[in-house]
């Protein structure tokens, strides 16, 4: 009886050891250093609002607060933890934000707006309290960014995949058999999610390489002034500014060829583009050679040829915008009406020789061959051509 009653003891004990072994592996987790942790509350007083999928106050379901590298403690019996990897950029390419959480939209409004607190998107719950809004987020991240992203707050296209998980259903039925998202069940294309680069092209059956500028279409901002068909940062309040000044034409065409993407990046800081007053639809000022991180939801590209004037050419300006057309020709004039650059209509300077990043969108060139008559006058003089007659 004495040796029962020890091995029902033993046996109880063997038991409790073997419980609070398994106890403590399922509460142990080992998060990877180039992890992190979804916390998930099972039980919990408080309920969820409605309109957001994560728990900041201790309620059941997705935790903002994520585990991070190392070994972390939580307790089985409360709570589960999903290893997810950071958001991972690859050279050449860049990551399209998407946050799940936030407040809503604007009526209208196609992105969300971008604060400096919000940084690259790594801090869900500063992203929140700062005022972040649910959507695409206007900045993309750049080639080389390790960001650890919150899974649910955050959903982060790139070219080859799609990091976090979904909410809504209709993106969860597009999840494929390793049960994630592509770029295409976002509507984005491999190159989408690519730099956007301007380089020399060949072009046509030669295999002379052709110098090449970037016509940029915006999908949101201000609608266009009226009867505009493309913007230009400020519109043309500096070419009225020349003018009153004594400008010559020259000045006013290098001032109109002079770009104003510095004051957004060149697009790629689109909220400092709609801060400073950009225009939905087309943009006045191209892209240049370089290689640009564009938000393919907010910024396409078009990619033409540069205009080149030759030797022995001038290009003849029809302008399809700027100020309004004031006919500077004079009553003489009898073939249609001039103007000065800046005006719409054509121009009274032509473009001499040089290459001109102008877009063809809003300005129509006229290649005009020139020539040089020599006349050599000699002692002798003859009137049977009457050449000099007007000179």
């Amino acid at each position: 009886m004495f040796v029962l009653t020890l091995l029902v003891q033993h046996s109880w004990v063997t038991g409790g050891i073997c419980l609070a072994a398994v106890f403590v592996v399922q509460s142990l987790h080992r998060i990877g250093p180039t992890e992190v942790g979804l916390v998930t509350k099972r039980f919990g007083w408080k309920k969820l609002t409605k309109d957001s999928p994560v728990a900041f106050d201790g309620e059941a379901g997705y935790q903002a607060e994520l585990l991070m590298a190392g070994l972390r403690w939580k307790t089985w019996l409360f709570f589960s933890v999903d290893k997810y990897p950071w958001v991972q950029v690859q050279a050449g390419e860049i990551g399209v934000v998407i946050a799940q959480v936030g407040q809503p939209l604007p009526i209208g409004a196609k992105s969300a707006v971008y604060r400096k607190e919000f940084a690259n998107f790594g801090n869900l719950r500063s992203f929140v309290e700062a005022g972040g809004q649910k959507g695409v987020q206007r900045p993309v991240l750049p080639p080389g960014s390790l960001v650890p992203t919150h899974p649910v707050g955050f959903l982060v296209a790139t070219r080859t995949r799609v990091y976090g998980l979904p909410v809504s259903p209709e993106l969860r039925a597009k999840m494929g058999r390793g049960n994630e998202l592509t770029p295409a069940s976002l509507g984005l294309k491999p190159e989408h999610l690519e730099l956007v680069r301007i380089n020399p092209q060949p072009h046509g059956k030669d295999t002379a390489m052709v110098d090449m500028v970037g016509i940029v279409t915006t999908y949101e901002g201000d609608p266009l002034p009226s009867g505009g068909i493309a913007t230009r940062l400020g519109g043309y309040a500096d070419i009225e500014q020349l003018e009153k000044g004594d400008a010559t034409d020259a000045h006013i065409i290098e001032a109109l060829l002079g770009s104003k993407n510095n004051l957004h990046n060149n697009y790629q800081d689109f909220q400092a583009f709609l801060d400073s007053g950009g225009h939905i639809g087309l943009q006045h000022d191209p892209l240049q050679y370089g290689a640009y991180a564009l938000n393919p939801f907010l910024v396409g590209v078009e990619m033409v040829p540069m205009l080149m004037v030759q030797q022995g050419q001038v290009a003849v300006i029809k302008a399809y915008v700027g100020l309004a057309t004031q006919d500077t020709s004079g009553a003489e004039f009898k073939f249609g009406s001039l103007v000065r650059p800046g005006h719409r209509g054509i121009w009274q300077e032509p473009l001499r020789t040089g290459k001109y990043p102008l877009n063809p969108r809003c300005y129509e060139a006229e290649i005009v061959p020139t020539a040089i008559l020599n006349l050599n006058w000699a002692d002798a003089v003859s009137d049977a051509h009457h050449l000099d007659a007007q000179l």
